[in-house]
């Protein structure tokens, strides 16, 4: 079994439609799904800030690889372009974590670096990670750490920055696999 934390994101254009197609699209696969936060940019260029979310996602027959590439689908098929390093999106779906029959991937490949090598640094995608999974676990070089623990470590600042906001169309039924089990 493979399990990948996706964490999805957009500032341009329809965003929560834009968020909706990528849950719609892992519908059948999806085990929990964060709230949806705003959350400002990440990085040096001055945009609208985003709105970002985190799914946690099943599937016997996807490797990591296979998760990257449906992201880059998804991507294509909003019209995202990469013109501009940490530049506004219409969408971004990064792999965040993956686990393969419960063995953590770990990856130093420029095309998929796993677990994510900045993913711990920031607030926007480890708030919604511990919402969709309050029992969520980071692998690090020092070993796993909880999601919980790696909040804590943030500076407020930043974990002030991520507001969860309350949007009935993408709330509902969060932990499909979970609760079913």
């Amino acid at each position: 079994m493979s399990r990948a934390v996706l964490s999805i994101g957009s500032n341009m254009g329809d965003r929560l439609d834009l968020l909706c197609s990528v849950r719609e699209h892992f519908a059948d696969r999806l085990v929990a799904a964060s709230a949806v936060y705003a959350t400002p940019p990440w990085g040096p260029v001055a945009q609208d800030d985003f709105d970002n979310a985190v799914l946690v996602v099943e599937d016997d027959s996807c490797d990591p690889m296979d998760w990257l590439n449906e992201g880059f689908d998804l991507e294509a098929a909003a019209a995202r372009t990469r013109e501009q390093r940490w530049g506004p999106r219409t969408l971004d779906v990064d792999v965040v974590s993956v686990s393969v029959d419960g063995r953590v991937e770990v990856s130093d490949d420029p095309v998929l670096t796993l677990p994510h090598p900045r993913a711990h640094q920031r607030a926007f995608v480890l708030i919604p990670w511990l919402d969709a999974d309050p029992d969520a676990q980071l692998w690090t070089p020092t070993g796993p750490r909880s999601v919980a623990d790696l909040v804590a470590g943030l500076d407020d600042s930043d974990r002030a920055g991520v507001r969860r906001q309350d949007i009935p169309r993408w709330d509902g039924p969060q932990n499909t696999k979970a609760s079913s089990r």
